[in-house]
């Protein structure tokens, strides 16, 4: 049956208590302890039933609760305080963005993304990406960055984890209900996105995220057939093909949005390939608003176009087939105005194969200016993972950046850690986390206060994974002797080990449990006992990930251990959190290099955890910064290593896991002085606060996404889009130009060096190279230089740029310059290479135009064989 009518009935909240709804309508609450305190003191217990939710907390109160607290005038201090402190915020007064770019200059990032984590009560998120961008989206409005976030509004969002008698993953799916949550629907704004044989319409609903909104969009409306419903239904549920409308939805419909509500960004950010048909309609409402070509238009919009892969794995990226592409797009070409061939290039590594899969990852890659992994090591993984779009260009030199993953610091410190750091920090520590002195105080924090602080956090989990473990067996109908007996699971006093995290295979959730009863031995040492929380969800389809649950729920079922192993099911915002914060060492045992960065750890230890993980995303980098201290910030499992042989991989390193725990993890914590402080732990704890916290936090992140990539690209659309696009045209031109002589150029002849040259001494070399219609100032012309390998590689080159020196003939230049080839003998060699040389380019590597003239051009990092070379001697 359906309404004739529909109508929304709003919490009644006497007038004293107007400001409760604007407080819970601006997440900036989901952060502010304070906020949170204000709505828990109503009805603690209804707090908790209602998910963390302050809109259905409101509307779910008795009215008697209401008028008290309008009458409590300590209640309504407490909410004055709040809704001054968010009025303040709100104002942007003294935020770092406003402090350093005074000027207006119409800087407006809009970022994609199909999941955001923002809190648990906002279910449209899944895992580590949508945690991520809710964190991204926290820290620019704390920085009063100019940022919109676009994305989808699912019905229902990640599924909800409980686990059946015999320890296997069962998934339910529950609905948001949109009305009750602290969202609004945008009254009279609807987009439409067209889709074979019919048009689909979305509405739009926003999301204040402290300063900045969230526009999610949502098709889920009576005016679409019920299969068109369906696609913002599910979290990356369906088929391939609803994957695709999805992706359609979120890159074309939420451009549309932008427009729709006036918005006019100048950088678009793409969290993830999900979102890059949003190039696609930049590109096209380009052509048809300043009546440009496809190929201008496509050189201006790369100019504000941003992407940050998160995929080490090929198989984790989107591929849909050719032809599910044609029925989805053929309409779409028309406006574009660019044959068959040439879209589906757009998508592919290698164009000319008809039959290659369409790739999202591709596209973005292919459309942005600027692209970057999200951590030193993942950048130099992305770079050799997507090296064959760019043909002949060096692993080193692959235009793939890296910004290492930060997260939100007050989303997820403690209140008790929160008001220590207040103490002995100062309040800056918020709003400026990113500076070392401030985390440097931390040394002040007497140990005693410190320990005291965390041994309260890990009392809490204790309680918090008891009451749980409790529903979770009565859910599945256990006894009440079972029942009773949870409030006898883990030790308030024991190293407690956390491993909490997305039940993926690489990730290695049983490396702990290869050898059961060394890992039992440790566990119930009477005199040093350790106990270990793990909890994580399996996608749906996984069932490796469902067999790695199950073990640990049988390995925990043992009777001597089944006080000393706990899964807490249904892994979500406010379990992490309690884990996060209350646990001794956390765990992370991903297959390097297969872990794009994690951030887990980064919450951790903003709470005094510390790390025990392979040297893999981010920790690989926070060991670095680690061994510059005298005091260990945690432990390192193994030094790096990669292996051909998985078994003995896991084998290897869970043995040394094993060794840490046995000569130093557990050591460590239980060696007590006269006063039972543990000082040689609380001596690690402050060095990884001190250490880590100023570079492994959501600030430091969003800002160096402005400098390096958000004001870049917004100056070079800026300077690209003025007077009517006419460098872009001009860009474009001469691109087409490019296009046409490049496969003509090639390099005539080589001259300089000789079989041995003397240490110290420069080697002049010329090159005559023909640039058919070219001239010198369209090119660069570079010598790559460096040490010879026993497999005639060049390895770790350097490179020296060539001028013109003459023109002999039409279309030829002869190129000449001086090199040192070492400061040490042995046998060095040269290549020379040219490349394109634009002012407006943003990178001179470009996809399939890279000349080589070496020993084997086919041999990309090194110019492998015969190249010309000049030995150095010692004489």
């Amino acid at each position: 049956m359906k309404p004739i009518r529909t109508f929304k009935i709003h919490p009644s909240l006497p007038e004293p208590l107007a400001s409760l709804l604007h407080i819970a309508y601006n997440l900036r609450w989901s952060w502010d302890h304070a906020a949170i305190e204000l709505f828990r003191r109503l009805d603690r217990d209804l707090w908790e039933t209602c998910g963390h939710n302050p809109v259905l907390l409101l509307g779910n109160l008795e009215q008697g609760i209401l008028e008290a607290a309008a009458a409590d005038d300590s209640f309504l201090a407490h909410m004055r305080g709040v809704a001054e402190t968010l009025d303040s915020y709100l104002s942007g007064h003294g935020a770092w963005y406003t402090r350093e770019h005074q000027q207006a200059d119409r800087l407006l990032v809009a970022y994609f993304s199909a999941e955001f984590g923002l809190t648990e009560c906002l279910s449209i998120f899944a895992g580590g990406l949508g945690v991520l961008a809710g964190d991204h989206l926290k820290a620019a409005s704390d920085l009063a960055l100019p940022m919109v976030g676009v994305g989808l509004l699912y019905q229902q969002g990640y599924f909800r984890q409980y686990l059946n008698g015999a320890g296997w993953q069962q998934e339910a799916y529950e609905d948001n209900d949109f009305h009750t949550l602290p969202i609004k629907l945008l009254p009279n704004i609807r987009v439409q996105v067209e889709l074979p044989h019919r048009t689909v319409g979305a509405q739009v609903w926003s999301v204040n995220v402290g300063r900045l909104q969230l526009l999610l969009l949502d098709t889920n409306i009576p005016s679409n057939g019920p299969e068109d419903q369906k696609i913002t239904y599910q979290l990356y549920g369906g088929d391939l093909e609803m994957r695709l409308r999805q992706e359609i939805v979120l890159g074309i419909g939420g451009y549309r949005a932008l427009e729709a509500v006036g918005l006019e960004p100048t950088v678009y950010h793409m969290n993830e390939g999900h979102s890059a048909f949003l190039g696609l309609e930049r590109v096209v409402r380009l052509m048809e608003t300043q009546n440009l070509s496809f190929q201008e238009a496509r050189t201006l919009a790369s100019a504000s176009l941003i992407f940050t892969t998160h995929t080490p794995v090929a198989a984790g990226h989107d591929y849909f087939p050719s032809g599910m592409m044609d029925h989805y797009f053929e309409r779409y070409l028309e406006r574009l105005k660019i044959t068959r061939a040439e879209f589906l290039g757009l998508g592919c590594s290698h164009p000319q194969n008809e039959s290659e899969d369409f790739c999202m990852t591709v596209l973005a890659l292919r459309l942005a200016s600027f692209s970057n992994g999200v951590s030193r090591l993942h950048g130099a993984v992305s770079r050799q993972m997507w090296n064959h779009i760019w043909e002949g260009v060096p692993e080193s030199e692959v235009p793939i950046g890296h910004v290492t993953n930060g997260v939100h610091f007050r989303s997820w410190v403690s209140f008790e850690m929160n008001q220590l750091y207040d103490r002995y920090l100062g309040p800056k520590w918020r709003e400026e986390p990113a500076d070392p002195k401030l985390w440097e105080r931390t040394e002040s924090i007497p140990a005693g206060e410190l320990w005291r602080t965390h041994e309260r956090r890990r009392e809490r989990l204790v309680a918090y994974a008891r009451q749980k473990l409790r529903a979770q067996l009565a859910s599945r109908g256990a006894s009440q002797a079972a029942i009773d007996d949870a409030d006898e699971v883990l030790s308030p006093d024991a190293l407690t080990i956390g491993f909490g995290r997305r039940f993926a295979a690489y990730k290695r959730a049983n490396l702990l449990l290869r050898d059961p009863a060394r890992l039992a031995r440790i566990l119930n040492d009477p005199d040093r006992p350790v106990q270990i929380i793990y909890a994580g969800k399996a996608h749906p389809h996984d069932d490796l990930g469902k067999h790695l649950i199950r073990t640990i729920i049988e390995f925990g079922g043992r009777p001597e251990l089944r006080r000393k192993i706990v899964f807490l099911e249904n892994y979500d915002m406010a379990t992490a959190r309690c884990m996060l914060q209350g646990c001794d060492v956390w765990l992370n045992t991903p297959r390097r290099p297969l872990e794009a960065s994690g951030t887990s750890g980064m919450k951790a230890q903003a709470n005094g955890v510390l790390s025990v993980s392979t040297l893999d995303g981010w920790w690989d980098e926070a060991w670095e910064l680690g061994r510059r201290t005298e005091t260990e910030i945690g432990w390192a499992i193994g030094s790096g290593e990669t292996y051909a042989d998985l078994a003995q991989q896991d084998q290897v390193e869970s043995e040394a896991l094993y060794e840490l725990l046995e000569r130093e993890i557990v050591p460590t914590f239980y060696e007590r002085r006269a006063d039972g402080l543990p000082r040689k732990w609380i001596a690690r704890m402050k060095a990884s606060i001190v250490k880590l916290c100023p570079v492994f936090n959501m600030h430091r992140m969003v800002r160096e996404y402005t400098s390096e990539y958000y004001r870049v690209a917004h100056e070079r659309y800026t300077r690209l889009s003025a007077e009517g696009g006419v460098r872009a045209k001009g860009l474009a031109g001469w691109l087409a130009r490019l296009e046409q002589a490049w496969p003509h150029l090639h390099v005539e002849s080589i001259e300089g060096g000789t079989s041995e040259v003397a240490l110290g001494r420069p080697v002049e070399v010329s090159a005559q190279v023909f640039l058919d219609a070219l001239s010198p100032d369209d090119v660069s012309v570079e010598i790559v230089t460096g040490r010879v390998n026993a497999d005639g590689d060049i390895t770790n080159f350097f490179t020296t740029p060539m001028h013109a020196a003459e023109q002999k003939d039409p279309g030829s230049y002869r190129f000449e310059s001086m090199i040192e080839p070492g400061s040490r003998s042995g046998l060095y060699g040269y290549a020379i290479r040219v490349l394109p040389k634009h002012p407006d380019l943003v990178s001179a590597f470009l996809p399939g135009r890279i000349l080589w003239a070496c020993g084997d051009a086919s041999q990309i990092s090194s110019a492998r064989g015969e190249a010309a070379r000049a030995g150095a001697s010692s004489h």
